[in-house]
């Protein structure tokens, strides 16, 4: 099937761990070696200073050769002293500064000691056996997240290691009412998480979470809102992700910066809607993607940047809706996806730059319809000679007359 744009990234358990610690510890020489330096900088500055002033006396005249006068020895002896005095100062500012730094250096470590024992309590919440302290968990991690700004990705690693936890489905109508009961807190539970982490990534988010990694691997989603989130940087993981059930929103989010990847993922159920979304730079995969029961809407996306792979993915049984969607710049790749069932539209798209290639895509069931394409100006390549396969239908082209006519 190829091989996949985006490389996968390591497990966590491969991952080393992250220090949770502050910089700011107070880099010092020890006191004695601080006075002792400041001591010989001193004398050896009163010695210079005093052959600068014998100098200077000689060049101004008033000192003679023989034995100095009285007047000369006691002007010498009075800039020695003052110059002593203010070297004398110069250790009380130097021994004063060490002190502030040595304060400055014992807040920072209060201030992680306080961050770490919140850590530590926090997710204590989060492993509690009732939803409520969970979702009070919940909240509590992102704003220690907020706060918290050299461990800021521990944190939100922390809150994505929950959604993957593994997620017990629906019980269905025929289950009793203490396994529905359970069901809805924790998918409560869950649903809040991800409206969190999509709050933390939209313009005007007082702490933005843009640029970090979201690590959603093998996350089973029955719903959530990322509509106007911005992957602008870092790497966002929905690899092996299965969307089953609910609505899942990327509506108007921008893909401008960030690797993200849905390779693997299966669109099973529910809807998941990329509508007016812009894809104008990065990469974005749906490598080996399976579309076999969801609705995916792409509604009037914009494809201007970047390069989305929906390599090797898989049609056969999901509606999935390109209708209004723009094609001017980037590449967009369905290289090798096999179309075996389903419905994939292309109506009122317009096809007016970049690169779309459906090359050795396999067509042997559904439909693939770019009859109702608003713009066929650069129309995808495809690798096939004279009629298309079946079930795939182009928009007429006028003839020749026709477009004389025209």
């Amino acid at each position: 099937m190829g091989v996949n744009p985006l490389k996968r990234r390591r497990p966590a358990d491969d991952q080393e761990p992250v220090q949770r610690s502050d910089g700011g510890e107070a880099r010092l020489w020890h006191l004695g070696t601080t006075l002792a330096v400041s001591f010989t900088v001193a004398v050896v500055g009163l010695a210079g200073l005093a052959w600068l002033a014998w100098v200077l006396l000689g060049l101004a005249g008033y000192r003679h050769h023989g034995a100095p006068a009285l007047k000369d020895t006691v002007g010498v002896l009075q800039l020695v002293f003052a110059t002593v005095a203010g070297a004398g100062a110069l250790v009380a500012l130097i021994v004063a500064y060490r002190r502030q730094k040595i304060t400055e250096a014992d807040s920072v470590h209060d201030r992680t000691r306080v961050f770490n024992e919140r850590f530590t309590t926090i997710a204590t919440q989060l492993g509690d056996a009732q939803p409520a302290v969970r979702l009070a968990g919940v909240h509590a991690m992102a704003g220690l997240a907020d706060d918290w700004k050299q461990n800021r990705q521990t944190c939100v690693d922390v809150l994505c290691a929950y959604l993957r936890l593994p997620y017990d489905p629906d019980p269905g109508d025929q289950a009793d009412q203490a396994e529905r009961t359970a069901y809805r807190a924790n998918r409560e539970v869950r649903h809040t998480l991800i409206r969190l982490i999509g709050a933390h990534l939209r313009p005007g988010a007082v702490v933005s979470w843009q640029g970090l990694d979201l690590d959603f691997t093998g996350v089973v989603f029955d719903g959530g809102d990322f509509s106007g989130a911005r992957f602008s940087g870092g790497e966002v993981n929905f690899t092996d992700a299965e969307f089953s059930a609910g609505a899942v929103r990327f509506t108007l989010a921008k893909f401008s910066g960030a690797d993200v990847s849905f390779t693997d993922a299966k669109f099973s159920g529910g809807t998941v809607r990329f509508d007016r979304a812009e894809f104008s730079g990065g990469t974005v995969s749906f490598y080996d993607a399976k579309f076999s029961g969801a609705d995916v809407s792409f509604f009037g996306a914009r494809f201007s940047g970047g390069l989305v792979y929906f390599d090797g993915a898989g049609f056969s049984g999901s509606a999935v809706d390109f209708d209004g969607a723009g094609f001017s710049g980037g590449r967009v790749d369905f290289d090798g996806a096999g179309f075996s069932g389903g419905a994939v539209d292309f109506g009122g798209a317009g096809f007016s730059g970049g690169t779309v290639s459906f090359y050795h895509a396999k067509f042997s069931g559904g439909r693939v319809d770019f009859s109702g394409a608003e713009h066929w100006s650069h129309p995808p390549t495809f690798n096939w000679d004279g009629k298309p396969p079946t079930g795939v239908v182009l928009p007429v082209q006028p003839s020749q007359e026709e477009r004389g006519k025209l």
